[in-house]
């Protein structure tokens, strides 16, 4: 049986250490009151405030998917009471996670799971996380308990509009506690558009919308997110930065902008086998939710060119009857693996101009893909042509084999190669203890062993 504890101070409700019988009753009188309370709480699943997560706690989540034929790695999430999973596409260029609504459609998109059903559990346009999805414009909002709309764009022309709703996400951390959070998602309304076969997107950005800042703020975890995508398939995710090496690292600070809230590295120069190539200054952005990387378009030109010099026509031909990707390449005979073509091809590099020695490394598997008939294609296409401007997307095929980190307490970007086929393990940070439930943050520990 377990106690909730009350202080009130050096002595019992502020007495002195004389106690009177009458003191010593009412004492047992409360104690018998706590006793009943929690029994309470334990039968009605209610809140029971405790200190148990370690300063330093993570959550650590198992992913499927691939950059093809997928086109996107997932996680699985639990949500509501009683939990259900549900399928999330992870993309660290938006901030908002959502799920499609249960609501009649004539044109919904296919998913894997029953569709989120409402429960009266809506979020009102007062909310700080309401506001800071319209920012920076002002959201209308003439009635204090008026539902928070939402519509978010992605750079895919995707998009998802719906209504902010409030519901308990079950999740296991690192040190073995339980607790069920209420976060606040998006209920999506049947007329989006987004990636099939998925239910919904899980926003890792660094917006207040975003699933790791509600933790972060409500003191579970630090506000760290990171992925490492495994080049076989699958790999893993993880919030807070108990599973982080020691060193290894490379780090680069979080560009500033004034309206974006990207994972921006900063200015970058294009290096092709370590030879300058003349771009300069290319702002570079981390996005997890973009399957292929995209590159503004004299940087494409330029890198497009830089590959087609290098190649040998005796040994590598444009395969123009491949529509996988823009452009294709087959071989003597049918590839089996990337890596029966890497040999013809070079690396590029990203050479970050505002620091010394880091750099981002894009080897021939960090931009080619194997297609069903056997040929190679370059992973890299121009952002012009998808109304990506000027932005530079470095996305999941030039993300793999590597643990990528964001760390929105240190504002910072880093990297390290590493085999994402194995879940990280946890570090021990000591037994420093903090206060992870905070009184009306409605979160509670699932606990099998309350009896009286």
């Amino acid at each position: 049986m377990k106690v909730m504890l009350l202080d009130f101070g050096a002595t019992p409700f502020g007495f002195s250490c004389s106690c009177s019988k009458m003191t010593i009753k009412v004492m047992v009188l409360v104690f018998h009151f706590l006793l009943l309370l929690e029994s309470c709480f334990c039968a009605f699943n209610l809140p029971i405030w405790k200190k148990q997560l370690k300063y330093g706690s993570s959550l650590v989540f198992p992913l499927a998917g691939n950059v093809y034929p997928n086109g996107y790695y997932q996680v699985t999430l639990e949500v509501g009471q009683p939990p259900k999973p549900y399928f999330l596409d992870i993309d660290t260029g938006s901030d908002l996670t959502w799920l499609q609504c249960d609501a009649p459609c004539a044109k919904c998109t296919p998913a894997p799971h029953h569709l989120y059903k409402p429960h009266n559990n809506v979020v009102t346009c007062k909310d700080p996380v309401c506001t800071s999805l319209h920012w920076p414009e002002n959201h209308p909002c003439h009635d204090p308990n008026e539902q928070c709309d939402y519509e978010v764009a992605y750079a895919d022309n995707g998009s998802s509009l719906g209504v902010l709703v409030k519901d308990t996400f079950p999740l296991t951390f690192t040190n073995g506690s339980i607790v069920a959070p209420h976060l606040i998602f998006g209920q999506e309304v049947p007329a989006s558009t987004h990636t099939p076969f998925t239910d919904g997107i899980l926003g890792l950005g660094n917006g207040k919308s975003s699933i790791v800042s509600q933790l972060s703020g409500l003191g579970l975890i630090r506000n760290v997110v990171g992925h490492c995508l495994s080049g076989q398939g699958g790999g893993y995710l993880f919030f807070g930065d108990d599973v982080l090496p020691s060193s290894g690292i490379a780090w680069r600070p979080i560009e500033k902008t004034y309206s974006e809230k990207h994972y921006s590295l900063g200015p970058a120069e294009l290096l092709f086998d370590r030879q300058a190539t003349g771009v300069k200054g290319l702002p570079i952005i981390f996005d997890s939710g973009s399957t292929f990387s995209y590159f503004s378009s004299k940087a494409y030109d330029i890198l497009l060119s830089s590959i087609k010099k290098n190649i040998n026509a005796k040994q590598l031909t444009d395969a123009a009857d491949d529509k996988s990707l823009p452009v294709c390449w087959s071989g003597s005979k049918s590839f089996k693996s990337v890596n029966d073509a890497t040999i013809y091809f070079k690396p590029f590099t990203l050479s970050f101009m505002k620091a010394k020695n880091v750099e981002f490394q894009l080897l021939p598997e960090a931009y080619l893909i194997l297609t069903e008939h056997g040929n190679v294609c370059l992973g890299i296409l121009n952002g012009a042509e998808v109304g990506l401007g000027n932005y530079n997307l470095i996305g999941d095929i030039s993300l793999l084999d590597k643990m990528v980190i964001y760390d929105n307490e240190r504002k910072q970007i880093g990297w390290l190669p590493t085999n994402c086929n194995k879940l990280p393990t946890s570090h021990d940070y000591g037994e420093e203890y903090y206060d992870a439930y905070p009184t009306n943050i409605g979160i509670y520990e699932r606990d099998m062993s309350c009896k009286v």
